[in-house]
C-alpha cells in the first residue's frame, strides 16, 4: 500500500478520477513537433506543480502556455483535441471539416444533401465517393468535453441508412448505391457504441478510434488543420472565419483577404501565414 502514497490522481474532464502518467503527456508533447529537450524541460515543469485532484484542464492549460512560449506552431498542434470542440457551437463547420479531411484524400464529396430513404427522406451530413466507395456519413459533434458518443447514436443512424438502402436497391442503379455507413463524432464512443457499430457493419470514426486511422491521425497524415488550432488568432476572429466557412487553415493561406476584413495589422498577418505554413506542412 506504500507505494501508492506518491501517486498523483488528475480529474478529467467527464468527471474521471484517473492515475496521472507522464508517458501521456509526453507522448502528447511529442506529437506536438516539440524538440526532446524542449518535451522534457516542459515534463520537468509540470511535473513539479502537481497536486492530489489536479485537472486534465489545468495540467493542459500549463502545458500549452510552455509550449507557447517556446514556438507557436508548436502549441497549435498540442491544442487540437480543444480546437475541434471550438468548431461548434452548431455541429456544420465539423461536418465541413471531416468533409474536407475526405476531399483531400481523393473523394468526391457532398454535405447536407437530401436523399430518398423508403420511409422518409433524409438529411444526410456527408456523402463521398471514391472509386468502388459510396459512403453515407453521419457526424454527431460534441461541444462539450468528457461527453461520449453512446449506442444511441450508431443504432439510430444505423435505421437511417437502412432505410436509405432498401430505398436505393429498389431503384437498381448500381453506381448509386451506397456501400458504406459512416458514424463520426469529434469526442470518442462508448464500449456499446463500438460493439454495436462492428456488428452491424458500420465504420466508426472518433478522436482517437480507429487506431492508426482516426481523426488526429488522419489530421497530422494530411497536414489538414482546423482554423482554430491557431495559436495566434483570438476567439472572435476564428468564428468571423467560420462563419465565412473557412474551416482549414490552409484555406486561410489562399483568403487572406480575411484577415484585412478583420483588421489584422501587416505585422501580425506574417505571423499568423507563418504559423499556417509550418501547420499545412503533412
Amino acid at each position: 500500500m506504500s507505494s501508492n502514497k506518491n501517486l498523483i490522481y488528475v480529474i478529467k474532464s467527464s468527471g474521471e478520477k484517473v492515475e496521472f502518467s507522464l508517458d501521456k503527456l509526453r507522448h502528447s508533447l511529442k506529437r506536438s513537433g516539440a524538440e526532446d529537450h524542449v518535451v522534457e524541460k516542459i515534463v520537468e515543469v509540470v511535473q513539479d506543480e502537481l497536486y492530489q485532484g489536479i485537472t486534465s484542464h489545468e495540467i493542459y492549460n500549463r502545458a500549452y502556455s510552455l509550449l507557447k512560449k517556446n514556438k507557436s506552431v508548436h502549441a497549435s498542434k498540442y491544442k487540437l483535441k480543444k480546437a475541434i470542440y471550438e468548431l461548434g457551437p452548431t455541429g456544420f463547420p465539423f461536418e465541413r471539416f471531416i468533409g474536407s479531411l475526405l476531399f483531400y484524400s481523393g473523394y468526391q464529396v457532398e454535405i447536407g444533401k437530401i436523399i430518398n430513404g423508403e420511409c422518409v427522406s433524409h438529411e444526410v451530413d456527408i456523402i463521398a465517393n471514391k472509386n468502388s466507395r459510396r459512403i453515407v456519413g453521419e457526424c454527431k459533434f460534441h461541444g462539450e468535453q468528457g461527453k461520449k458518443c453512446n449506442v444511441k447514436i450508431p443504432l439510430y443512424i444505423h435505421s437511417r441508412y437502412q432505410d436509405i438502402l432498401k430505398f436505393s436497391n429498389k431503384q437498381n442503379k448500381k453506381e448509386e448505391i451506397p456501400n458504406e455507413g459512416w458514424v463520426i463524432t469529434n469526442t470518442r464512443f462508448t464500449l456499446d457504441a463500438l460493439k454495436y457499430g462492428k456488428c452491424a457493419g458500420l465504420y466508426l470514426l472518433s478522436w482517437d478510434y480507429p487506431n492508426g486511422d482516426s481523426i488526429k491521425d488522419r489530421i497530422d497524415r494530411l497536414g489538414l488543420y482546423p482554423i482554430t488550432v491557431s495559436s495566434l488568432l483570438n476567439m472572435r476572429e476564428k468564428q468571423f472565419l467560420l462563419s465565412r466557412n473557412i474551416v482549414l487553415c490552409r484555406q486561410l493561406k489562399n483568403d487572406m483577404f480575411y484577415l484585412d476584413h478583420l483588421g489584422v495589422s501587416e505585422k501580425r498577418k506574417s505571423n499568423i501565414l507563418k504559423e499556417i505554413n509550418s501547420l499545412c506542412k503533412p
